[in-house]
């Protein structure tokens, strides 16, 4: 209870704070409640589902996370995954998913590996968010248009055919939910309606006007899920069998994955804006225990929600006790007006969710990654999108970052530099310990950067060239700060193959793990002991040299 240890030792659930908390809860509850809806239908399920989700994930991480202003429920990122978990192994699959998902993300949290998932790099994830919010816009093009069920099971096929379509759209149903779309944006731009919830005035309003008109081709909750129960889920435990387990280990661990990195991006987002600091392992934990809980009550996968996140704060809430609210406003919500979102028409949701695309591709900072950053990560992150779009989200991901790490790998690479250093280089260093020059017949070779895998070849190279009448190679290592099995299988070959020439090599300066490795690879007994030393001057000496 990391959130609430946190809140109680800044003294933010005193009564002094628990009005601004309460104001804050009760405004992200209303703004959950279009937006939980419009996720779980999207995501192939009913829409108290999301509301569900909304209050059980939403409780749980308040409680349990690693963030105090953190509210968590159905994303919009979650869209593309859930959806095709749902129409691959049905509801009862995506419990499952999530479920096992839950206990990954906890398991990630207990292994502390909140800080590992942060090395994600920010053109795999540009590429890949940018990706889901194509996917999502395209997705709702049926319900915004009224447009008749289309085949395809790929991105491209459901496009053309929705494109085909598009002559069959509904006046009706286009009409509201151009006014919806209009409504979402512009309301917040009214003078004194800044703080006004764009997607509960166009719920609203949308709403009214279908229950006056009564528009026969506009599809709602109603029509198309027979409205939502007005109480509260069951608790219910997933039939779980160990095939089913082996199944869903793909789809449960890419919710984790996700959900872990859009959960921890929140936090950071949150902790800008309030200035304070989240605990990542903790987040983890929290979000765990929420995805476990979620489906034992016919929820779906949540996350940490950055909207939703950045309106807690920006309506004063400081402590959990938001978070807590937000959770009980729908609760109320659903016990008491239930029956009046059965004309809430799909289009409405649809419209949300345009608005929604938009913000998660984050079309600005896409185009100005394209134009400024460096060409390899231009190429990482339309290569992740491209993916994200007509391939698989979890195939993106992989790849991407992937990418990332062989173009980090041969920047390191080439980083790695093997200069020889003359007796002018050496000049004042070797002044200094009282030796007057370089003793005849020795070399001396400084190596900077890391010895590893990726830089063997250039540092083999390096010492290929013979050179008449040497006795002694002294190799400085103090710019190495690491050196792996294959630079130390390359390090013992260089050896090797000086030592059949007749040259005595010393290695001088290496920093205490570097020496650990070399005893530990059998090196230093190979080389002798007294070729192994700690410092220049100690290498001259052994070479024959004599300070003057």
């Amino acid at each position: 209870m990391f959130a609430l240890r946190e809140a109680y030792r800044a003294g933010l659930l005193r009564r002094p704070h628990w009005f601004s908390n309460i104001v804050a809860g009760v405004i992200v509850g209303v703004v959950a409640l279009p937006l939980a809806m419009a996720f779980a239908i999207a995501s192939g399920v009913k829409p108290e589902q999301g509301l569900y989700t909304s209050i059980v994930a939403g409780l749980a991480v308040s409680i349990f996370g690693g963030s105090r202003i953190q509210i968590a429920g159905p994303t919009g990122a979650f869209i593309v995954i859930l959806s095709g978990i749902t129409a691959k192994y049905g509801v009862d699959g995506l419990q499952i998913a999530t479920l096992m998902a839950g206990v990954i993300l906890f398991c990630f949290g207990l292994a502390r590996l909140g800080a590992i998932i942060k090395f994600i790099p920010a053109p795999v994830i540009a590429g890949f968010t940018a990706g889901i919010g194509v996917i999502i816009w395209v997705g709702q093009w049926k319900d915004f248009f009224g447009l008749p069920k289309v085949g395809g099971e790929h991105f491209h096929e459901k496009l053309w055919h929705l494109l085909q379509a598009l002559p069959q759209l509904d006046p009706a149903t286009t009409g509201l939910s151009l006014l919806s779309l209009l409504l979402v944006i512009f309301t917040p731009r009214i003078p004194r309606f800044e703080r006004v919830p764009g997607p509960l005035v166009a719920l609203v309003v949308v709403t009214v006007l279908q229950s006056v008109f009564e528009f026969k081709s506009v599809a709602t909750i109603g029509t198309t899920f027979g409205g939502i129960p007005r109480s509260l889920p069951t608790f219910q435990i997933p039939a779980v069998s160990l095939s089913r387990i082996i199944e869903l280990i793909g789809p449960a661990f890419a919710i984790a994955m996700l959900g872990a990195i859009e959960s921890l991006l929140s936090a950071v987002v949150s902790d800008g804006m309030a200035g304070t600091r989240h605990n990542s392992n903790q987040e983890l934990i929290g979000q765990g225990l929420a995805n476990i809980a979620s489906p034992l009550f016919g929820g779906i996968a949540a996350t940490g929600a950055i909207a939703r996140t950045a309106t807690n704060v920006r309506n004063g809430g400081t402590s959990p006790l938001a978070g807590i609210v937000h959770s009980l406003t729908l609760v109320l919500i659903i016990l008491f007006l239930a029956p009046y979102a059965s004309n809430v028409p799909l289009a409405t949701l649809a419209a949300i969710l345009f608005m929604v695309a938009w913000n998660m591709s984050e079309a600005r900072h896409f185009v100005r990654l394209v134009r400024r950053a460096p060409r390899a990560d231009v190429i990482i992150l339309l290569v992740t999108f491209c993916l994200t779009v007509f391939a698989d989200l979890v195939v993106a991901v992989n790849i991407g970052v992937v990418l990332a790490m062989l173009h980090f790998l041969r920047r390191m690479a080439a980083s790695v530099v093997v200069h020889e250093e003359s007796e002018q280089d050496l000049h004042r260093e070797l002044s200094l310990e009282g030796f007057t020059r370089l003793p005849a017949g020795v070399r001396v070779c400084a190596v900077e950067g890391p010895i590893f895998f990726g830089a063997v070849e250039a540092f083999e190279q390096a010492f290929d060239s013979a050179q008449a009448d040497l006795q002694f190679l002294v190799i400085r290592l103090k710019r190495v700060p690491f050196i792996d099995a294959t630079g130390l299988q390359a390090l013992e070959s260089v050896v090797h193959d000086w030592h059949g020439q007749r040259v005595r090599v010393i290695l001088t300066e290496a920093n205490a793990r570097v020496e650990r490795k070399l005893g530990k690879m059998g090196l230093i007994d190979k080389l002798g002991r007294e070729n192994v030393v700690g410092t220049l001057a100690q290498a001259m000496t052994a070479c024959g040299a004599i300070p003057a």
